[in-house]
């Protein structure tokens, strides 16, 4: 069905409906109690200026002037009415959409462009309310105006009233045309503002990028051509909107001249009066203002249902992130857990391929032991790492932590046990304690400090302006990069997880800071079990075990020392990995001397 996502909204609006009703009868009111004052002018006419009598004047003009308050005030009200239903339904769906982004998996990242959600959260929403405050209570009162304004010439005189109805063949016509080239067109150009705000988004956050590459003219040829793109799209719903529009005033043009030609020559033929031929024509008149708000109507119809559309292709989206009996626990008790980590015979393959990441993959980390996993590019090791808090679900075989399937345990209780920092830290425009405490909400400035001196972010967090209280920016911007590696680690750490996954978390910053934060890990955190990808030998070197990932499989597993001897691969990593390590090296003391 067309409307269809239209009509899924019930469930929602049932709620209000009463008040909604109150708004479209007072728009019906307002939008149709103009037809009354044409038969005021018709009475007028034939009454007391036909027989002269002005006493008789006052009456039908105290009328008319109660008409026009009435419509004033009805509008009125149905604005002050309706403004805070529709706010409302609009921050419902918002949040709908937004906790069906946070409580999927992330693999929807994948497929889906940051631009195309965000504009479905913003401007398809503002699409909606804008519809359901103004475009629904017209376009369901307007033809019933309409209807009640033929009926009225039928009455004054049939062949006014057969005038009419001869408009509505041709209007029809009209009509089916529009939508199905219309709402094509629509479809694409809300597609395009996703597209537009995409290249905005990805410009600004890579606005250094481009800079220092010179790239700038590259990024705005991009944003040109699908801008160009959307002109083009603009353009064509206006060339459908103008000729639907044509079409709308030239019928009602066609009726009223028709009226006044018939009329005039039924006052000569004598079977009807100059009144009856002056209110008929008036309504005409009051009737055009409606068909012709009819193709503005038809149009935000078809933006509204493309919105919603848009809008429930995102709520649609499989919920695969869920638990296994529907139970949340917001305050888990992880002190019971050990922390002994296990891939069972692990398969895993993205949504869009059949190709797999993980082929069979087996491995322990036993309760409080630091295990690091090397391989080469594209070998599985992020894919491995996101297993373990669920943000995405293996494809077969099972993660367990202490026996038990990660996937028969609480998302949040999961969550509370494991704790990650990425090697691509993100931090939110919030203060350096807000970032921190994200980890452990509710932790007290002691802790934090605790949590920034394990991650060797202490001394620069209290030489900042102020301090625990110095805002960020967003995504941390305003840092250096191993700065806000080591305020990622600190959140990370905060909540003394029983489990730690870090993704080459420290990447940016020299060794002898990655090895003052691996001593401190080990001293305060010696009860966490802790999987590190590693691409340093050093990193590798402080690990209890070393695994060596190839093609999704473990091709290797000891001890780093172990591994040098007997692993030809793990060799080959390391000796890429030591020199690029030189590099850095030099890099962090050339910068040391600078400064």
């Amino acid at each position: 069905m067309l409307v269809r996502p239209l009509l899924r909204f019930w469930p929602d609006l049932r709620s209000r409906i009463g008040v909604y009703i109150l708004v479209l009868v007072l728009t019906l009111l307002a939008n149709g109690i103009q037809l009354v004052v044409p038969m005021i002018t018709g009475y007028i006419i034939d009454g007391p200026i036909a027989h002269r009598d002005l006493s008789a004047l006052w009456l039908p003009v105290l009328g008319v002037l109660a008409i026009g308050v009435a419509e004033a005030v009805g509008m009125w009200a149905r604005r002050m009415i309706v403004a805070p239903v529709v706010s409302g339904w609009e921050i419902m769906w918002r949040s709908r959409l937004f906790d069906r982004l946070q409580y999927t998996s992330v693999a929807i990242h994948d497929s889906w462009e940051s631009g195309q959600l965000l504009s479905r959260a913003v401007n398809d929403l503002s699409q909606m309310r804008r519809f359901f405050a103004f475009g629904l209570p017209f376009l369901l009162s307007t033809p019933i105006v309409i209807l009640v304004g033929t009926v009225m010439l039928s009455i004054l005189q049939p062949v006014f009233g057969l005038i009419m109805i001869a408009m509505a063949v041709p209007t029809i016509v009209s009509v089916s045309i529009f939508e199905r080239r219309y709402r094509e067109t629509s479809r694409r150009s809300q597609d395009t503002i996703g597209e537009i705000t995409t290249e905005v988004e990805e410009s600004i956050q890579g606005i250094r990028i481009l800079k220092s590459f010179g790239r700038s003219p590259w990024a705005a040829e991009r944003f040109s051509l699908v801008s160009q793109k959307f002109k083009g799209l603009e353009i064509r719903k206006a060339k459908l909107d103008s000729w639907f529009w044509s079409v709308l005033l030239l019928l009602p043009t066609l009726a009223q001249a028709a009226i006044v030609g018939v009329g005039t020559w039924g006052v000569v033929q004598g079977w009807t009066t100059i009144g009856t031929v002056v209110a008929g024509v008036t309504i005409s008149m009051v009737l055009r203002m409606p068909i012709e708000m009819l193709g503005f109507l038809l149009a935000d119809a078809l933006m509204s249902l493309t919105a919603a559309t848009r809008y429930w292709e995102v709520i649609d989206i499989r919920h695969d992130i869920t638990d296994t009996d529907g139970s949340v626990d917001d305050d888990p008790d992880v002190g019971s857990y050990r922390g002994a980590l296990e891939f069972d015979s692990v398969d895993f393959h993205f949504a869009d391929t059949d190709r797999l990441t993980l082929h069979g993959l087996d491995l322990r980390i036993e309760p409080g032991q630091t295990l690091a996993l090397v391989g080469a590019t594209g070998s599985g090791k992020t894919t491995l790492a996101s297993l373990v808090p669920r943000l995405q679900d293996v494809t077969a075989g099972a993660v367990r932590i202490d026996g038990v399937d990660i996937r028969d345990m609480p998302v949040n209780e999961l969550r509370h046990l494991v704790s990650v920092s990425f090697e691509d830290p993100i931090l939110f425009s919030a203060s350096v304690a807000e970032n921190v405490e994200m980890g452990a909400p509710g932790s007290d400035e002691d802790e934090i400090w605790t949590a920034l001196e394990i991650a060797s972010a202490k001394d620069f967090v209290s030489r900042l302006p102020e301090g625990l209280g110095t805002r960020v920016g967003e995504q941390g911007l305003s840092l250096s990069g191993g700065q806000r590696q080591r305020l990622a680690l600190a959140r990370a750490v905060i909540g003394r997880p029983r489990i730690l996954v870090l993704d080459d978390p420290l990447s940016a910053v020299d060794v002898d800071t990655e090895d003052r934060v691996q001593r401190a890990l080990r001293e305060i955190l010696p009860d966490s079990t802790t999987l590190i990808i590693a691409h340093r030998p050093s990193t590798a070197a402080l690990a209890d075990v070393v695994a060596v990932l190839d093609e999704g499989r473990i091709a290797a597993l000891g001890t780093h020392e172990q591994l040098l001897e007997s692993s030809p691969l793990y060799r080959e990593l390391m000796g890429a990995s030591a020199k690029a390590e030189a590099h850095t090296t030099d890099a962090h003391s050339w910068e040391g001397g600078r400064r």
